[in-house]
């Protein structure tokens, strides 16, 4: 082996702080619908409403200040059960994460919503796919799920791609001068999903190099064809 070949040195995979507090929300024009439903309840259009967003596009943080003001009780949707249903509801408020068409438990959602209408409760739904598409078999339920009120976040304009940006470098302890952020945003996808993924491959390749951020590290990991 050629010894003038260095030692790949893999990066740690850390955990970083991310604050979902209402004055670290990015708005812009493709969540301001969002952010106006969460911040007016509960002067709601309905008691249940759902916010429907790709991975990464807010819908958690937007959760996470709803459930602040309203002392709502947050519960993944993979963990709905029947049983569980009355005590989810126990103080009138609910958070139901990531709801999605596949391996839901029908007769769970259809008895929260019941109950939810029963007894004048408030739910949030987040999930990536509208609810009025879910291929239900239950025949009330479909109907339940058409009459949700649904808030659509949209992908970021590149205002709010830069803010972003900014913001989960500042989450890992990163700093991006301007040249870098008008390079990443002229190359990466236009989207939240696109950002974490840019920033998340610039941290662990800076780590693995054992160099700084920079334009030229990001022009060798986004140099187009």
């Amino acid at each position: 082996m050629n010894g003038s070949f260095a030692p790949r040195q893999l990066a740690l995979a850390l955990d970083h702080s991310i604050s979902f507090a209402r004055e670290d929300f990015l708005s812009g024009p493709s969540n301001s619908e969002a952010l106006a439903l969460v911040e007016r309840w509960p002067d709601w259009p309905d008691r249940i409403v759902a916010l429907i967003g790709p991975k990464g596009s807010g819908k958690s943080h937007l959760a996470t200040i709803w459930a602040k003001a309203a002392g709502a009780r947050v519960l993944s949707a993979k963990r709905l059960s029947i049983t569980d249903v009355p005590a989810a509801l126990a103080t009138g408020a609910l958070v139901v994460e990531d709801l999605e068409a596949t391996d839901l438990d029908e007769r769970a959602l259809f008895h929260l919503i019941n109950l939810a209408r029963e007894e004048g409760a408030y739910v949030l739904f987040t999930g990536r796919l509208v609810m009025a598409d879910f291929p239900v078999t239950i025949r009330d339920l479909a109907s339940r799920l058409r009459a949700v009120p649904a808030v659509i976040l949209m992908p970021p304009d590149d205002a709010l791609l830069r803010s972003l940006l900014v913001k989960l470098a500042a989450d890992r302890q990163l700093a991006l001068d301007e040249p870098l952020v008008s390079y990443l945003v002229n190359r990466i996808e236009r989207s939240f999903a696109a950002a974490h993924a840019a920033l998340q491959r610039l941290d662990d390749e800076a780590m693995r190099q054992h160099r700084p951020v920079t334009r030229a590290l990001a022009a060798e990991l986004f140099r187009t064809p």
